[in-house]
């Protein structure tokens, strides 16, 4: 039985001083995932996205030590292991996790991304000997397991065969070949071999960062663990987690640039504040007397009023929250049918994350009537506006779905050299001449209407 209202996760592992791998990454994703993250460290290293250009080990007895504290006081629900630098420390982690018996991830740590050494060569016998025996999952990547099995690894089948091997030979329980060095086209495939049975886990190959990947995944792991999940539902819930973090992580450092583990938390957050914040401006658009000015520029498709979460977040329409229904014009005022939702919107969402490659602060937009008296006085009030004649669009642009919009948004930065405050194109055939008001927020684009709108109407 659990001792405390939420489970303990141990990361026994290195320090990486630029915090993309190692202990942070471990950390970040202990927490991203409900559990309470403990920590074993076991060496320092000065180390950036590109280099590692120091390594100071602590002593075998210290590493110790510092599982004892842990277990002695909270207990441990399950351990991984990450960089371990030497055969001393290897073999002093295996004698206490014997001691403990704790459930183990084997993170084999031999190389780091920038080709750095993180396991001693004569360290990798006394892995195979001593710690990976007592361990209930190995997560090596390709390069890893060929050394652990002592065979080349050139397609799935040797990654299955490898698995078989390091499982047979060294006595862990369950093998995963991490696939992300293996030619399998446009899928991710790891190998998971548990109870004399090969499962292949197949996932989309996503753009992305990798510096940290393994760690996380194996810290992933841990604390599906530690949380009493299976061996197997706990790998399968890491390779969702994992996938997350390569794909909505931030572009930082020269180097490889570091997984975001935490973006399992951030997605769900920032999408519920999105909502709420357009809620909060779309209650004023429907309040008097700004309802009666915003219906004189409703357009005949009528508008919609978006807000996307932050840019290494948005990767889609589905992250970008809009009106359902829209907003329409009423009358001689305006109603909004539906509460702020993901998706909502196709076309202004488009034209959001297009903006946010420009300029990442860039989140909210609405269209409105196209008119020259707006765009005239828009500028008069000292706003960047940009005018694209949409006839220019060229035929292999218009026959992509989706792309007209990205299309005249980068039309419209190389004609102002930014995001403009608006945006306008005079149409085509079928398409209704339109402006598009962008800010950082839906109050500020809202006021930027208001404001001229204002002006036109007064």
């Amino acid at each position: 039985m659990r001792k405390w209202e939420v489970p303990v996760a141990m990361t026994i592992a290195g320090v990486d001083s630029g915090g993309g791998a190692g202990i942070a990454a471990d950390l970040k994703t202990f927490a991203a995932l409900g559990v309470h993250g403990t920590l074993a460290v076991t060496a320092l290293t000065a180390q950036n996205t590109y280099s590692v250009i120091g390594v100071h080990e602590v002593p075998p007895e210290f590493v110790e030590l510092q599982v004892r504290a842990v277990w002695e006081d909270m207990g441990i629900d399950a351990a991984k292991t990450g960089m371990l630098s030497s055969s001393p420390i290897v073999r002093s982690v295996a004698k206490i996790v014997k001691s403990y018996g704790f459930p183990l991830v084997v993170d084999p740590v031999m190389v780091a991304k920038s080709g750095a050494k993180l396991l001693a060569d004569e360290a990798i016998d006394t892995l195979k000997r001593e710690l990976i025996p007592v361990a209930k999952v190995v997560t090596p990547n390709k390069y890893e397991a060929e050394i652990l099995s002592g065979m080349k690894i050139e397609k799935l089948e040797d990654a299955e065969a490898a698995a078989k091997i390091i499982a047979r030979d060294l006595g862990v329980e369950a093998v995963v070949v991490k696939g992300g060095h293996l030619p399998t086209g446009n899928k991710v495939v790891d190998v998971l071999y548990i109870n004399d049975t090969v499962k292949r886990l197949e996932s989309e190959v996503v753009e992305g960062c990798t510096h940290g990947t393994g760690c996380s995944f194996s810290a992933a792991i841990a604390a599906n663990l530690a949380k009493g999940l299976p061996i197997l539902d706990s790998v399968v819930e890491a390779k969702k987690f994992i996938t997350i973090a390569i794909s909505r992580a931030y572009k930082i450092g020269k180097g490889s640039c570091p997984v975001n583990p935490t973006a399992y938390l951030e997605l769900d957050a920032e999408l519920y504040r999105a909502q709420k914040a357009l809620a909060s401006a779309l209650g004023r658009v429907e309040s008097e007397p700004v309802s009666r000015l915003l219906a004189k520029v409703i357009p005949e498709v009528q508008s919609n009023l978006v807000y996307a979460i932050p840019r290494h977040l948005a990767k889609s329409v589905a992250d970008v929250v809009g009106v359902p229904g829209r907003i329409v014009r009423y009358f001689d005022t305006v109603k909004v049918f539906g509460y702020p939702q993901p998706g909502a919107s196709q076309h202004i969402a488009r034209l959001v994350l297009e903006a946010m490659k420009v300029d990442p602060t860039i989140r909210s937009a609405m269209n409105i009537r196209y008119s020259e008296d707006l765009l005239r006085v828009a500028g008069k009030l000292g706003m960047c506006v940009a005018v694209v004649d949409r006839r220019e669009e060229p035929e292999e642009v218009k026959r992509v779905e989706g792309s007209s919009l990205p299309w005249i948004l980068r039309k419209a930065v190389e004609q102002v050299g930014r995001v403009p405050d608006l945006l306008a194109d005079t149409g085509d055939i079928g398409k209704e001449p339109m402006i598009r008001v962008f800010g950082r927020t839906p109050s500020e684009v809202i006021d930027k209407v208001l404001k001229i709108v204002s002006e036109v109407y007064r």
